[in-house]
């Protein structure tokens, strides 16, 4: 699945219109920490950066795990100003 969503990104990065995608990284980190105590790092299958400045954290889903629920929450909760898109 990963696979073709980057094919996606890659066909999206060549297209025109206000949704192009100027770059993405693959396996980004994310640092999860809470009260200055490193938890554990979330690697987020795809960071994608738009022409326009934003940035969106792709994560593509088949099976959900207790472990990844868990790291997807904190993520939510200590970065609520990052979009975060679930790909199932």
């Amino acid at each position: 699945m990963e696979a073709e969503v980057a094919n996606k990104l890659d066909i999206m990065k060549k297209a025109i219109g206000k949704d192009k995608v100027k770059g993405w990284e693959r396996q980004y980190k994310i640092s999860l920490d809470v009260n200055g105590i490193h938890i554990a790092n979330y690697f987020i299958d795809f960071m994608v950066i738009f022409y326009d400045g934003r940035k969106e954290f792709w994560e593509v889903k088949g099976m959900e795990t207790d472990l990844w629920k868990l790291k997807w929450k904190l993520t939510k909760a200590l970065y609520p100003d990052y979009n975060l898109v679930l790909i199932k």
